[in-house]
């Protein structure tokens, strides 16, 4: 079965890190269970693999952390639930996008508990939510803003990295880049949209939800 851990307070990006290299190098080693961490992070800054420097348009104002993952500038901070997931993609089916999807209805799924659409967009990876109390948008549709972002890495075949879902967060701490590399859209959260969740709510979410996209074997 996977193991599920919750950290309280707040956890260094890099004690995160370190833990999770370690971990997916036991998976892949047939020495650990898969694992799904969650937790929160004091206010930072991550740049995946393919972040453009004119994205951080506030370098000094929290760390920036180069990581290898996937995607480009994120924040991550307190209010936050960041879900950091190491699976073992190769008894997964071998396929990466097919896995990415699978993050994204499992976050789809979890925000339904709380009766909020989450939709995935061609071109935008993560999961956005229309908003009808925002105007529309210059070609006439609805204003949609980023709730959870999504950004892994695999090594031998196990994932690690994973999901950040705005619960609470500071949402002026995202001004200092361009979130994903999309000025387009902005982003949200659940309290911002006007729902009273903490994050232990949003964590019986996820784990509810879990079964029902993945194999939880």
């Amino acid at each position: 079965m996977v193991e599920w851990i919750i950290s309280d307070g707040l956890t260094e990006y890099e004690t995160a890190v370190d833990f999770m290299e370690a971990r997916a190098a036991a998976i892949a080693a047939k020495q650990a269970r898969e694992c799904i961490w969650l937790l929160e992070h004091p206010p930072l800054y991550t740049a995946g693999t393919s972040a453009r420097i004119e994205d951080l348009t506030d370098p000094n104002r929290f760390p920036v952390h180069q990581t290898r993952r996937g995607g480009q500038y994120t924040y991550h901070g307190p209010g936050q639930r960041v879900v950091y997931v190491m699976l073992d993609v190769g008894k997964r089916g071998h396929d990466v996008r097919a896995f990415v999807k699978q993050l994204e209805t499992w976050v789809i799924a979890a925000l339904a508990e709380f009766n909020v659409t989450g939709h995935i967009r061609d071109g935008r990876v993560g999961v956005w939510v229309e908003r009808d109390d925002k105007p529309l948008s210059a070609n006439g549709t609805k204003a949609e803003d980023k709730i959870a972002a999504i950004g892994i890495r695999l090594r031998k075949w196990v994932s690690f990295h994973g999901i950040s879902i705005n619960v609470e967060p500071d949402l002026d701490h995202f001004s200092g880049i361009v979130p994903c590399g999309i000025a387009e859209h902005g982003v949200t959260s659940l309290i911002d949209l006007g729902l009273p969740v903490t994050l232990n709510d949003v964590d019986l979410a996820l784990r509810t939800t879990f079964p029902q996209v993945f194999d939880a074997r």
